[in-house]
């Protein structure tokens, strides 16, 4: 098993100083308020509150710390093998904008950075996607073309800075790497400086809404009133948005290693290959880079997560020689049915918005989401609105993602609670595992702690009740139905739950 580094925390957030923002206490009205402190949600917040629009920030845990602290931090418009499936799909004025929202949103960081003097670590870098395989050269050097087409400097080459041989990848020049805490927490302090409030550690829990107003409702009691809400919880957390099957959750673990300036493989680089590699650096003193390593893509409540950061561990070791990790974390995000992300407002809704689904990508697309939602506020739309517009809905195209979307939530409510029987006791567990067990006919998700004390959860995550599954790397319960995550003593780590795994009494015997 894989020890836990002490603390197991992103290098962003190891790296900025703890937030303490306030928690919400009392009753108050706004413009608008923003659930979710993410980038989406603080840059939103910035782009209203300087149209003059007062605005509330409120965060669930701490701001930039939740998806956002967790992040690769690319800032590309190159998003994988995007273009030729949007090309494809819907035609070659869909790929141009969605690669104009990506790249107005990389410039837009640039210039603010620049505007609010923020050192945030902003590197320019080619972006890659490329493949080892000589069966895949014909789909990338598509992409290339694809991309190309829709706007991008993009070009087929087997050409990179890896230290391996590639058979080959597509090449987006002048795109952009990040610090995006040191840029967010900088996004944070000028909200508050233009009278914006931000509240922390004050979880949504309810909307009401009315013909004037809608009424947000925390866990503590306090209200928000305000005229428009924007939802930028990562999955939505209100189901009247009527997305949960539309949105696929994925996590990813990450490790992070220093390596000599000399070996930096010079620039970013992405393959979907063994379940994901996603290669960059960041500036890590004067004579070495930090090396990010992403991968081993797998769906929340998986088994044997500490063997996949096992496999990215020596996976990192044995193609960069670094073998001495500084940082390892995880990071999670939710994709479309049709890879494109949700962004607008609903129709019948129009005063509630909704940025979601980025698909691994929510540098760009969060901060696309923020300039889209902003404009229509203003009734200013960009004329790429309607791409990411949440109420689309391409039935046959979306058919076979949407069933199987609803096939993976229908085993998890109904086949684990018959089938699952991973362990029969406590007494099988050692210090840092869990599992599901059946007592007396119901589900209880059991785990031991480093120090031996066991703790015991009901089974059946309180968003939509489908049975989690315990992730041995960070020692949580994770729902592989919409993403929730909580804690050995049942806290919410991660939404769109709004209530925690309650205790359950299970004698060891």
């Amino acid at each position: 098993m894989t020890k836990q580094l002490e603390p197991l925390e992103s290098y962003w957030i190891a790296t900025t100083d703890t937030t303490a923002y306030p928690q919400l206490s009392g009753d108050i009205e706004v413009d608008i308020a923003v659930v979710g402190g993410g980038i989406a949600g603080l840059c939103t917040a910035w782009e209203l509150s300087r149209a003059g629009r007062s605005v509330a920030v409120i965060e669930a845990g701490r701001i930039a710390g939740g998806v956002t602290g967790h992040t690769t931090a690319k800032l590309s418009a190159q998003h994988g093998l995007i273009y030729d499936h949007l090309r494809e799909t819907f035609g070659a004025a869909s790929a141009r904008d969605y690669a104009t929202a990506q790249t107005e949103a990389i410039e837009h960081v640039a210039t603010t950075a620049g505007h609010l003097g923020v050192d945030c670590d902003l590197e320019r870098a080619p972006a890659f996607v490329y493949t080892e395989s000589e069966d895949r050269v014909p789909t990338l050097r598509a992409e290339a073309e694809a991309a190309r087409e829709a706007g991008l400097d993009a070009s087929f080459t087997t050409d990179t800075g890896l230290p391996f041989p590639v058979a080959g990848a597509v090449r987006v020049e002048n795109q952009a790497q990040f610090h995006p805490r040191k840029y967010l927490l900088a996004i944070a302090a000028d909200l508050t400086a233009r009278g914006a409030s931000i509240y922390e550690r004050s979880r949504v829990v309810e909307l009401d809404s009315d013909h004037a107003v809608h009424t947000l409702t925390a866990e503590s009691g306090a209200t928000v009133s305000a005229r428009e809400v924007v939802v930028a919880t990562h999955f939505p957390i209100f189901n009247r948005l009527k997305l949960f099957p539309r949105l696929t959750p994925r996590r990813e673990l990450v490790v992070a290693a220093p390596i000599p300036a000399e070996a930096d493989p010079g620039g970013m680089y992405l393959t979907p290959e063994d379940h994901t590699r996603s290669v960059r650096t960041a500036p890590y003193g004067d004579e070495r880079r930090l090396l990010i390593v992403t991968g081993e893509a797998f769906t929340p409540g998986s088994p044997d997560v500490s063997g996949r950061l096992d496999r990215l561990t020596e996976w990192t070791a044995e193609r960069f020689g670094a073998t001495d990790p500084a940082y390892r974390w995880a990071a999670q995000d939710n994709a479309t049915t049709d890879k494109v992300p949700f962004v607008g407002r609903f129709k019948g809704r129009e005063r509630l918005y909704v940025a979601c689904g980025f698909g691994g990508w929510g540098m760009s697309n969060g901060v696309a989401a923020a300039r889209l939602i902003a404009a229509l506020s203003r009734d200013e739309p960009p004329q790429w609105s309607e791409l990411f517009d949440p109420g689309r809905l391409h039935a046959v195209k979306e058919a076979s993602r949407l069933a199987a979307n609803q096939t993976s939530v229908v085993k998890h409510l109904v086949g684990d609670r018959i089938t699952r029987h991973p362990a029969e006791s406590p007494e099988d567990l050692g210090p840092g595992e869990g599992a599901i067990m059946r007592v007396d006919g119901s589900l209880h998700a059991v785990s031991r702690d480093e120090d031996g004390t066991v703790h015991t959860l009901a089974a059946t995550c309180t968003h939509m009740g489908c049975v989690v599954g315990y992730n041995d790397a960070e020692r949580s319960w994770d729902c592989p139905c919409h993403g929730s995550r909580f804690d050995q003593e049942g806290a919410i780590l991660h939404g769109p739950a709004t209530e925690p795994l309650p205790k359950r009494e299970l004698k060891e015997s």
